[in-house]
Order: C-alpha cells, then sequence, then structure tokens
C-alpha cells in the first residue's frame, strides 16, 4: 500500500507537471496569436500610407510606368522614397511627368503628380511633395532597430508584373552593418565605392528577408505600432557591399530612419 501511495504521489507530480507546461505552451500560443492580431492591424493602417511611384505620359501605353515604392511621412503630402528610383530627366517634349499612384482595394487607383523638394544622394533618399488632399503619415521611430527585432515592410515587389497591390513581408534585423566595406584587393574597387569610403559610410540594417525588385523605397516598421525604422534599399547599397558575387545574395538591406528624420528637418527648416 505505501508503495502503491508513492507511486499514485509521483504520477500526481509527474501529471501537475505536464498541465504546467501545457499551460505554458498554451499562454505562450496566445501570445504569439495576439502578436499577430496587432501585426494585422498594423499592416491594415500602414497601408494607407503606400503609394508606387513613376512617371506618366498621355500618348504612351501605358501611361504610368512604376519606378519604386514610396509612403507619406511629414503632413502627409510628403512623399519619402530612394534617391535612385527617380528619374534623372524628364520627357519634356512628351509632356512627361513624375507622379504616384495611390492603391485603392476594389476600384481604379488614384494618380497624382508630385515634384522632387529634396534629396539627399549619399543616404539614397529623396522627398517628394505631392498635390492634393494629405494622405495618412507614417510616423518615424525615436529608437533605432536593434539586432534580432521582428520587422515587416510593405511595398510593390515586383510591382510591373505583379501589378501595383502593396504586399507585406516580414523579417528580423540581422546585423548593423557599414554601407560599405573596402575591397581586399584594388581590382574590386570602383569610384562609387572609394567615393562611399572616403566620405564616411554610415551604418544601415542588414536584414534576414527577402526584398524585390519595387520594394526599394518600402517602409521597414515595427509590427506594433507602425513606426517606421528605415527605408528598404535594394540597389544602393547592394551595389556596394555585394558588387563581387555574380549572383545576388538574398540579404536585404534598409537605410536607418534617422537619415530621413534629418532630410525632413532640412525641409521643415
Amino acid at each position: 500500500m505505501q508503495r502503491l501511495a508513492i507511486a499514485a504521489t509521483r504520477t500526481g507530480s509527474r501529471l501537475r507537471r505536464s498541465f504546467a507546461l501545457i499551460a505554458v505552451a498554451l499562454f505562450a500560443c496566445g501570445s504569439r496569436w495576439a502578436l499577430a492580431d496587432s501585426a494585422v492591424a498594423t499592416i491594415e493602417r500602414v497601408k494607407a500610407s503606400i503609394v508606387a511611384i513613376g512617371t506618366y505620359e498621355r500618348t504612351r501605353s501605358p501611361g504610368f510606368q512604376f519606378r519604386a515604392t514610396g509612403f507619406a511621412v511629414g503632413d502627409g503630402t510628403l512623399i519619402a522614397t530612394n534617391a535612385h528610383g527617380l528619374p534623372v530627366t524628364l520627357d519634356n517634349e512628351h509632356r512627361e511627368t513624375l507622379a504616384i499612384l495611390i492603391p485603392a482595394r476594389g476600384r481604379e487607383p488614384q494618380m497624382r503628380t508630385a515634384r522632387t523638394i529634396a534629396a539627399d544622394p549619399d543616404a539614397d533618399l529623396a522627398l517628394l511633395k505631392i498635390d492634393g488632399p494629405a494622405l495618412p503619415a507614417l510616423k518615424l521611430a525615436e529608437d533605432a532597430a536593434k539586432e534580432g527585432q521582428n520587422v515587416l515592410f510593405t511595398g510593390f515587389p515586383i510591382g510591373a508584373a505583379l501589378g501595383l497591390i502593396p504586399a507585406t513581408h516580414r523579417g528580423m534585423v540581422a546585423a548593423l552593418t557599414p554601407i560599405a566595406i573596402p575591397s581586399p584587393a584594388a581590382s574590386g574597387l570602383d569610384a562609387r565605392i572609394v567615393r562611399r569610403l572616403t566620405s564616411g559610410p554610415f551604418m544601415v540594417f542588414q536584414l534576414d528577408a527577402t526584398a524585390y525588385p519595387g520594394n526599394s523605397g518600402s517602409p521597414l516598421y515595427d509590427p506594433e505600432t507602425g513606426e517606421v525604422l528605415g527605408i528598404v534599399n535594394m540597389v544602393f547599397v547592394k551595389s556596394t557591399r555585394e558588387a563581387a558575387l555574380h549572383d545576388p545574395s538574398g540579404i536585404t538591406y534598409a537605410i536607418p530612419a534617422r537619415h530621413l528624420r534629418a532630410l525632413l528637418d532640412r525641409v521643415h527648416g
């Protein structure tokens, strides 16, 4: 009887531990679902600020040619994007203009004319001013993203082929890394890399995430708050850091939001 009592006590202890572990697991699952629910709401809110940037020419087919993603900041009439996504010149003879398209679920997207009001070539950032009512502006985060932090970015991956439908990807900040690294051999250097090295390379976010052509200019943001942590860059950084690679690495980079804040301050100052 004593042995049976001891065995029953041990069995009860094991059962209590098992139930405790199950409870912890269920709580953790509940926390993850709560995070997912908040991220869904954040994505829906951020999408209202996302625009497609391109040029428009009335006699061209299609009239609007997509170039990059952008998002509303400041007072809502300012659009942030990558400078490399803007045309170097416009065809004035055919009345080509800089324009944005605002996606609209279930109806035709709205097009508005735009003009460049500020640019920072060193950080590959630009600000556009759009006509018409303000869009919901995204807030820039005060604190920088940290290694291991989960992030989202929304834009138009391969927008020219897949259509201008905003898509969201998730990832993680894998590292803070210099925008340019010295080449082990002089033959690996070109004027662009030398210029970035000598001008004082700044730190960028290296992301454990996959972005695609068209994602340039997408906001990198916190899944909980929607605050912008950086701006996805598919060309400017990769052409410097990965110039020696024949095939794309799949690594994505983003310019920290502090550079965009400095550009906004310059406009407002």
